[in-house]
């Protein structure tokens, strides 16, 4: 008996959200990944076409599940901000991330970078920085117009062509500053900017509300002179008119 082979369904890839691996090693390298990925996601907050992640998987190629990589923090420019289990490229208009961040730990490996460097190279990452914490080195490549990731020779003195930020690294003192000049700041200090602008905007509330108060005050004793500026007025008149009328009896 011959057995007539029926036709397979395709099988569904899965592609997962997680990599099983964790965001950060250390309080150190989660710190600056917070940092650098929270204050893009500040500066670019107005552009509803700019979508930032970090440690976001991303798929360069649908039916491949194994090829990925978890920026620690990463820049799309023309995709639309919003949530996401992970960064499928063939569902976000085939744009590959321009921009990407690591942020190095004690159990990053030699291999390990070189492989990610190859990766973001051959998937279209125009900007690639490195910052390592502990030994406060920082690395930068740029697509070149060969249309590979080319070494930045300056990278502790660089702004970045896409994101206008500029990195600063003098004396194991690594800062990064926006576009108009200000640095980068923890959740700590921007919680505490907030607090203070907060405060500051309630005593403005206060002393505007005072300066409502003496100037209704003002009003009223300004209307209480003028009722009592009529009210002479009105007496005076009536004086005047009962005093003609008394020369006018005396006449007859």
């Amino acid at each position: 008996m011959v057995t007539t082979p029926q036709p397979t369904q395709p099988t569904k890839v899965i592609y997962p959200d997680s990599d099983g691996n964790p965001m950060a090693e250390n309080t150190r390298q989660f710190r600056w990944i917070v940092v650098i990925k929270e204050n893009l996601e500040i500066l670019f907050d107005d552009d509803p076409n700019v979508f930032i992640a970090g440690d976001l998987l991303w798929y360069p190629m649908e039916g491949n599940n194994k090829l990925r990589q978890a920026p620690d923090a990463m820049v799309v420019f023309g995709r639309p901000k919003g949530d996401r289990g992970s960064y499928k490229q063939w569902e976000e208009g085939n744009i590959p991330p321009q921009v990407v961040f690591e942020i190095l730990s004690p159990g990053n490996r030699l291999k390990e970078m070189v492989k990610k460097q190859q990766f973001y190279d051959r998937y279209g990452v125009e900007e690639y920085y490195i910052f390592d914490p502990d030994r406060f080195d920082f690395h930068g490549w740029i697509r070149n117009q060969t249309g590979s990731l080319e070494l930045i020779e300056q990278a502790e003195n660089w702004t970045s062509p896409r994101l206008g930020i500029r990195f600063e690294l003098i004396d194991e003192q690594f800062t990064i500053y926006r576009p108009d000049g200000q640095r980068f700041l923890t959740p700590t200090e921007l919680a505490k900017i907030a607090e203070q602008q907060r405060l500051e905007a309630e005593q403005q509330r206060q002393e505007a509300q005072q300066q409502r108060l003496e100037a209704e005050q003002q009003r009223q004793e300004a209307e209480q002179q003028r009722q009592r500026a009529e009210l002479a007025e009105t007496r005076l008149r009536e004086l005047e008119a009962r005093l003609q009328q008394l020369e006018g009896d005396r006449s007859l």
